[in-house]
Parts: C-alpha cells; sequence; structure tokens
C-alpha cells in the first residue's frame, strides 16, 4: 500500500518490476486491470466494427509488451498508464499492418483532426494514417507527439500529461494546440510548415 493512501503502491510493485522481479506481475495486475481495460476500451471505440481484437484481447497483448519492457525506468502510475497506452497503439497498428487491409484513404470519410482528437464523433480518422502522421511529428517534435499519446490515446487530463512531461499546463496547451493542427495537416495531405 501507499504510505498513508491506502492506494496499492504501484510504483513500488513498477521499480520492483523494473529490477527483474517477474513475480511482482501477479500482484501488479489486478491493481492496474480495470484502468487498463478503460484505456483498451477508449482504444476499441474508435476502431471500425467488426474488429478482430477486443478490449481484453489489446490488455493481454498490451500486458505482454509492458512486463517485458527492459529499458524502461518507471516514474510512477501515470507514466506506466501512459507507456500503457502507447503500447496499446502500438498493438492496433501492427494488427493493422499485418491485416494490410487499409490503404491510405481507402474509402473511408477523413475527419478534421480537431474533431478526431476532441473525440466529437464516433468514426475516426485511419489508424495506419494517424500513426505514421504521429511518427513524422515526433522526428520533428518529439515532445509533441509524446502529449499527443498521453492526451488521445491515454485519455490522460493536461495536467498529468504536462507533469509528466515537465512542463507547465499553459505550454501544454500550446504545444496541443501546435500539435492538431500540424497532424490536421498531415493527414488532410498538406505539406506542414516548420
Amino acid at each position: 500500500m501507499g504510505v498513508g493512501t491506502g492506494e496499492p503502491d504501484v510504483t513500488g510493485l513498477l521499480q520492483r518490476l523494473e529490477g527483474g522481479d517477474t513475480g511482482v506481475e501477479a500482484e501488479l495486475l489486478p491493481i492496474v486491470y480495470d484502468e487498463l481495460r478503460a484505456i483498451a476500451a477508449r482504444h476499441m471505440r474508435r476502431e471500425r466494427a467488426g474488429h478482430t481484437l477486443d478490449s481484453t484481447a489489446l490488455v493481454n497483448e498490451a500486458w505482454l509488451r509492458l512486463v517485458d519492457q527492459t529499458r524502461v525506468q518507471w516514474a510512477g502510475r501515470t507514466h506506466f498508464f501512459a507507456v500503457a497506452a502507447t503500447a496499446m497503439r502500438r498493438v492496433l497498428v501492427d494488427h493493422a499492418r499485418s491485416r494490410a487491409r487499409l490503404k491510405r484513404g481507402g474509402g473511408e470519410a477523413r475527419l478534421p483532426l480537431d474533431e478526431a482528437l476532441d473525440g466529437a464523433r464516433a468514426d475516426q480518422p485511419d489508424l495506419l494514417a494517424l500513426d505514421d502522421a504521429l511518427v513524422r511529428l515526433g522526428e520533428a517534435y518529439p515532445h509533441h507527439a509524446r502529449l499527443v499519446e498521453f492526451r488521445y490515446f491515454a485519455g490522460m487530463p493536461m495536467r498529468d500529461a504536462a507533469e509528466l512531461l515537465g512542463i507547465s499546463e499553459r505550454t501544454g496547451e500550446r504545444w496541443w494546440r501546435f500539435a492538431k493542427a500540424w497532424l490536421y495537416t498531415n493527414l488532410s495531405g498538406m505539406e506542414p510548415e516548420g
């Protein structure tokens, strides 16, 4: 348990996992499972109907990737869930690529990124196109790309995302606006500036 909080000490368990204690996995999973399922459900709501993965499968695949991390220095619960959301994104992207059914623009309607990132509509932009654009954003603006991962894929409030990035919420808001505009430009086929 956390010191005086009544909550399990996720950070302590993560540090044990980081130290190579594989037995900690059995202690950690029940503590984080419900939150992982919530993140997975958020991801799956953005997927096409009839997707062959479900939330449980997505959690299981991501969990295998998470506990196999050897280079992560866990900074605590929030960091863990940010990495979990990224792992889920990678599982979905890998799955889409292996299915090789989605071609760029493949007849699916594109959304304005503002609507997609704000969750205003149920249909979402092509996951592979979004992933490709996010990779390009990360090459030019790595911290902005991490912010998008934290906010869009992990569903983190700006306060938590900014804290993980070591920036103020105000800076986070500016980066968020910039990243959405940059991704929108990329997804719409226009050449991004700067």
